[in-house]
């Protein structure tokens, strides 16, 4: 009888640290509540740290705080055109040190290795904004009296008078808006809940929409979605990122929009016209305020604009 063969080490290794991604990945949704797009972040993230790990013949669990420096200025490495920006180096960071306080919770290691990591200060790089000739460009784009045309113009209305993120426009469903009181509610990242009151000229339009476009375009199947495809299914990001794009481009916008660029819009009037930060901030559905204050830069730089435009001895001599 031949004798057995062993399960090659790394092999072992490998499977090993699959399932313990696995479990903490299944703990960030379970428990955590991270959107998908988070998820699959740290997946590849973590994924590509395995790779570094097996090509070193390394454990993730006995990993000294020496050797994840090294990992750090490996991913810091490279020539200037294809270094990794700060800020996909400070998400791979994060990813490990989520993932390694995640198994010494689990008592699958003593000491964190991560402890000492640096991660680089991430550039706050300031959003495109229009302005709001622009904005009314944008939404005067979508014209005539098609189904996709009243989706189209409820949607670009809804963004910018609410400030919604992408993923959030898509996942609105018809209980989330309330057309009488002028009220949205939104599910941000985490599956967080928020109520963001909903403009006269978007009521208008999500309201002519419900009437006069989605029963067109879902022709009696019963669908959750507020804004829907031409099928009459869930509208995808990807189906909102076309047509925010194609009225950008009718616009003359093309090479400053994202769908994003509506919510950058939305909170920089907002401030430049007066909001306290504290109310754009739970409007955004922002954790943190300081991610909120980055608008305070740009409607700052609005006012000084203003400034140089129209006072009488800004630029005389």
């Amino acid at each position: 009888m031949p004798p057995a063969v062993a399960t090659p080490e790394p092999v072992v290794e490998s499977a090993r640290y699959e399932h313990m991604l696995l479990e903490f990945l299944a703990y960030l949704e379970l428990e955590r509540g991270l959107s998908r797009n988070t998820l699959n972040a740290y997946r590849t993230d973590l994924l590509q740290y395995g790779d570094y790990l097996r090509e070193r013949g390394a454990d993730a669990t006995s990993v000294t705080p020496g050797q994840m420096a090294e990992y750090a200025a490996d991913l810091a490495s490279g020539d200037p055109g294809e270094r990794l920006a700060s800020s996909t180096i400070h998400r791979k960071t994060a990813a490990l040190r989520s993932f390694y306080k995640h198994l010494r919770r689990e008592g699958l290691i003593l000491d964190d290795p991560t402890s000492g990591m640096s991660s680089p200060r991430r550039s706050r790089k300031l959003p495109n904004v229009l302005n709001q000739s622009e904005v009314s460009l944008l939404l005067s784009s979508p014209r005539g009296d098609s189904p996709q045309t009243y989706r189209d113009r409820a949607i670009l209305e809804v963004m910018y008078a609410c400030g919604l993120r992408a993923s959030e426009v898509v996942g609105l469903e018809m209980t989330d808006i309330d057309t009488h009181e002028g009220m949205l509610k939104a599910r941000g990242k985490g599956n967080k809940e928020r109520i963001v009151p909903l403009g006269r000229q978007a009521i208008h339009a999500v309201t002519v929409y419900l009437a006069s476009g989605r029963p067109r375009l879902v022709k009696g199947k019963p669908e959750k979605a507020l804004f829907v495809n031409f099928r009459g299914g869930s509208l995808t990001r990807q189906g909102l990122y076309k047509i925010v794009q194609g009225h950008a481009r009718t616009a003359g916008l093309d090479d400053r929009m994202s769908p994003h660029t509506l919510r950058h819009s939305f909170a920089t009037h907002l401030l430049a016209g007066g909001c306290d930060l504290r109310s754009v901030q739970e409007m955004l559905g922002h954790a943190d305020v300081a991610t909120t204050q980055m608008y305070t830069h740009l409607s700052g730089q609005q006012l000084k604009d203003i400034y140089f435009q129209t006072h009488p001895r800004a630029t005389s001599d």
